[in-house]
């Protein structure tokens, strides 16, 4: 599904970050990427998505190069095949949290017929992540786990290929963390969404079928 082959990314502070990775993602697998904070593990996930550029080497997804995409065809390529969950659930203080699933539906075009499914796929995974009755309810007076939830689910919303989870339990207690662990492979299995989680918990990295390691720059298993 997703090809990367030799890319590199430096920063003027920081110097080499990326030096030569190479990564091939498969359909449905479960990725762990462990390393400390700053050895480059939320550039590589940008870089997936198309939010940062390599200084060189090619990805491939779905053996279509993403090279030389506008900022109009990344968004695209965003919207239409990859989710994101982050450390902090960002979500938005002024919506609920079903505005808040569904606000990127809004990002893509759907017929009426298409949001009715979208819908009720949303509505189905609300219940299977046990948030359903937080509906109506805001940000604020939510707890930390349920809003990481609500973050998973409206990372779903458009049914993406690849699920990035960058640090996704950094802010949560034991507990949720292990909850959402859980949730991530219970999405995997049953609708066989490919995830890449970045992470620095070996309990949680250990859910994932498989473990890499980033180290000066490079994956090694």
């Amino acid at each position: 599904m997703l090809s990367i082959n030799k890319i590199s990314k430096s920063f003027a502070q920081r110097g080499i970050v990326l030096d030569n990775l190479s990564l091939e993602v498969t359909e449905g697998e479960t990725i762990a990427i462990m390393g400390p904070s700053g050895c480059g593990k939320t550039t590589l996930m940008n870089i997936i998505a198309l939010l940062d550029k390599p200084d060189n080497g090619t990805i491939f997804f779905k053996g279509a190069s993403l090279a030389g995409f506008t900022e109009d065809e990344s968004a695209d390529y965003r919207n239409l095949n990859i989710g994101f969950v982050f450390q902090e659930h960002l979500l938005l203080p002024y919506l609920n949290v079903s505005e808040n699933i569904f606000l990127p539906l809004l990002a893509s075009k759907h017929s009426q017929e298409e949001l009715t499914v979208k819908e009720q796929y949303l509505n189905r995974l609300m219940e299977k992540t046990g948030i359903s009755d937080l509906k109506n309810k805001y940000p604020n007076r939510i707890s930390g786990g349920e809003a990481q939830r609500v973050a998973l689910v409206r990372a779903l919303a458009n049914n993406p290929s690849i699920l990035l989870a960058d640090e996704p339990t950094g802010s949560l207690d034991s507990k949720n963390a292990e909850k959402l662990g859980d949730l991530l492979i219970e999405m995997n299995k049953e609708f066989g969404i490919t995830i890449i989680l970045a992470t620095h918990y070996f309990d949680l990295a250990h859910k994932m079928s498989k473990i890499l390691s980033l180290v000066e720059g490079k994956l090694i298993v």
